[in-house]
């Protein structure tokens, strides 16, 4: 009696296999190639990164207390030159210190030559990031931190033109605000 339902149970298995085999994949549910944007869609840089195998690859990822001593072309991280970048909806701003906050170069979109609307472009935050970078390589210097402050479109475009300018960028800090206490809301509509 076992082995005539072990039999049974072998030739429907072996069906079931053949079944499967034999017919059409299931359907899953199809990939939406529509909503991945394109390129030109303002996400050139934006990528997803993997942050364990980058952790496990470079430890010293995040500072330490003795970070400030690092050296970076022979100068130590404490003593390197900030660029202070300020983003805004209608402009960008690029203040270049050294260590101690001594201005040495200050450029924006305005002073580049773009108007009105143009000065809140991510186009003409690349554009002041080039020539600004340039600028500061001609009075020698290479090295940089940034410190990027305020919402805008062209927070991402304004490193990589620091970058495209020369400038080798040790790290990047956001000195964006945030209000913890907001101001009032205006009072709801009548209907």
């Amino acid at each position: 009696m076992l082995s005539a339902i072990r039999n049974s149970l072998k030739v429907s298995i072996n069906n079931v296999v053949r079944s499967f085999q034999t017919s059409t994949p299931v359907a899953t549910e199809k990939f939406d190639h529509k909503r991945i944007p394109a390129d030109d869609e303002g996400v050139q840089g934006e990528k997803i990164i993997d942050l364990d195998s980058v952790l496990k690859a470079k430890q010293e990822l995040f500072p330490t207390a003795e970070s400030d001593n690092l050296l970076f072309d022979g100068t130590p991280y404490k003593d390197l030159s900030v660029c202070n970048i300020r983003v805004s909806h209608n402009n960008t701003i690029f203040t270049m210190t050294d260590a101690a906050g001594v201005v040495k170069l200050i450029r924006s979109c305005g002073m580049e030559g773009f108007k009105n609307t143009k000065k809140g472009t991510n186009i003409a935050a690349q554009t002041t990031a080039i020539n600004l970078a340039t600028k500061a390589v001609d009075r020698g210097i290479r090295t940089i931190r940034v410190r990027v402050r305020g919402l805008g479109p062209g927070r991402l475009s304004a490193i990589k033109g620091l970058q495209m300018g020369g400038l080798q960028i040790v790290s990047v800090t956001d000195n964006t605000r945030v209000s913890w206490n907001p101001p009032r809301p205006r009072k709801a509509k009548r209907l």
